[in-house]
């Protein structure tokens, strides 16, 4: 049976910033929602949703719509860079979600946020792994793989703990 391609009600709306909708296209085609950042300009007079304000925008390698930078948004990539600075933002990984509980001017609209979790390319991380020096280091590059990836990883991950704390030990 063919697969019906089906149209959200918000594309009419002609957004040139990501939103909802287009996340969920790129759900149906099976995309997983990973983006590296290009740039984050901070946008004046600008206008969003109809609105017109200063904006802080992120731009992506991919060719996607940028993403309007809400304050929790932000917070998150500030998380991720350390920094309070919107151009050393550049470079990161992000994963999107859809968030249906997002409000805004008390409706639930839902809305467009990122993951807290930075995600790893999926990639061989044997390198990676091999390369950690202390638990510390091998735990926090565990935490930030993917479900999948820690269970392929698992094992190695385990053998290499062990080597540390020999080494440690010894």
């Amino acid at each position: 049976m063919e697969k019906q391609s089906k149209t959200h009600f918000r594309k009419v709306y002609k957004s040139d910033h990501l939103g909802v909708a287009d996340l969920e296209d790129y759900l149906e085609e099976g995309r997983r929602l990973v983006f590296k950042i290009r740039e984050v300009k901070q946008e004046l007079g600008v206008s969003v949703a109809g609105k017109n304000g200063n904006f802080n925008i992120a731009y992506f390698e991919e060719k996607i719509k940028p993403l309007v930078l809400n304050a929790t948004n932000a917070a998150v990539l500030k998380g991720f860079s350390g920094s309070s600075f919107v151009e050393d933002w550049k470079g990161l990984l992000i994963e999107l979600f859809i968030d249906s509980t997002v409000k805004m001017k008390g409706d639930v609209v839902g809305g467009v946020r990122i993951v807290k979790k930075q995600p790893i390319i999926d990639s061989d991380l044997t390198n990676e792994i091999n390369a950690c020096k202390e638990v510390s280091e091998l735990g926090k590059l565990f935490g930030k793989m993917s479900k999948e990836q820690q269970q392929r990883y698992k094992v190695l991950v385990t053998e290499r703990k062990k080597e540390l704390e020999n080494v440690k030990s010894a």
